[in-house]
């Protein structure tokens, strides 16, 4: 069921692109995981632009829910596919956009090679699209590339080359999406594709899934404290995130992916805004009310203990920075929460 706080969130986001003067009306965009949590709210606010949005996923982790509110426009075209396996098109496409994979921390043990595929041969796929309709791509990055950064590169500007285990139980996911980037800027500096990478740091909002205690930090804390149940922590909680809303990471994901010189270019598009995790959780349990206790389990290994975007090149190159605050977004969020997932 979709509620006024996403349709409301929309056309927020729509008003945000009109003063910029950025449309996407009557450009053929591909979007893969476009069922996913980010990826069906940029079907939503391209549909509504004008956009012919062809969206597909295999509902790995995308659910049919996300887009069901698009099926009656004709300007959206949902294809149930896996983007590891070879498509092609018919209709010229001006724009892809390739999301699709799993991301949640939980799903590393479970689907380490799904993963591995989708943001490798998934990328090659996307990338061979792109090539063949002299279309621009973007793809979605992730903030795990850097993986636990070295304290002088906190925050983390694009130029820090990571510090990632190979081998870890996170390396399917930090691996793949460096790999991803390879492929990428293989295909600039081969084929003189128009690419741009964005890493997205932690991002959470409507239609984010829960999961179980080894999901993402925010939708978790959210589910527990409005059940009442124990929130889980790892460590002593004292490890650092930031948090951006939904809207300003779909604002800027297609600032990046609208502008005309940004070929080549990497960028964080993140919150600049570093919280403990055991300040998260108490935050969140005074938004929602809750009685719940505290938990502690152990820390993660390979868990990052502080993760903070240096946002100067969003800022400079994008003209773009975090617009919500953290109290504002949570409370969205939990709200959306209460009327769609508990019961």
């Amino acid at each position: 069921m979709e509620t006024d706080v996403i349709g409301q969130s929309v056309e927020t986001i729509s008003s945000w692109l009109k003063k910029d003067k950025i449309s996407f009306e009557d450009k053929c965009i591909l979007v893969t995981g476009g069922a996913g949590f980010l990826g069906s709210w940029i079907c939503d606010v391209l549909v509504r632009q004008g956009a012919y949005i062809i969206c597909v996923d295999n509902f790995a982790s995308g659910q049919k829910g996300n887009i069901q509110q698009l099926n009656d426009f004709d300007n959206f075209e949902f294809i149930k596919h896996d983007i590891s396996e070879p498509i092609f098109f018919d209709r010229k496409i001006d724009v892809v956009m390739h999301l699709a994979s799993r991301a949640s921390p939980f799903e590393f043990a479970r689907f380490p090679i799904q993963i591995l595929k989708s943001n490798t041969i998934g990328t090659w796929v996307a990338l061979g699209i792109a090539w063949k309709h002299k279309a621009k791509l973007l793809y979605t990055s992730t903030s795990e590339v850097y993986g636990d950064p070295d304290p002088q590169f906190i925050p983390t500007p694009e130029s820090y080359n990571g510090n990632v285990n190979p081998i870890g139980p996170r390396s399917c996911y930090d691996e793949a999406k460096r790999a991803g980037e390879a492929f990428v800027i293989a295909y600039h500096i081969q084929h003189g594709l128009d690419v741009r990478i964005v890493r997205v740091f932690n991002t959470y909002g409507p239609r984010i899934r829960a999961g179980n205690i080894y999901g993402r930090v925010i939708p978790r804390f959210i589910e527990q404290t409005l059940k009442n149940k124990p929130i889980t922590i790892f460590g002593k909680g004292t490890q650092t995130r930031t948090f951006l809303y939904v809207t300003d990471q779909i604002y800027g994901l297609l600032k990046a992916t609208h502008n005309q010189n940004l070929a080549g270019e990497v960028i964080n598009v993140g919150s600049n805004e570093e919280m403990r995790i055991i300040d998260l959780a108490n935050y969140i349990k005074e938004l929602a009310t809750s009685r719940s206790p505290i938990e502690y389990f152990p820390l993660p290994v390979d868990d990052p203990k502080r993760r903070c975007p240096d946002i100067t090149k969003a800022k400079r190159l994008l003209n773009w920075e975090p617009r919500t605050t953290l109290k504002e977004g949570l409370t969205f969020t939990i709200n959306w929460f209460k009327q769609n997932l508990i019961n």
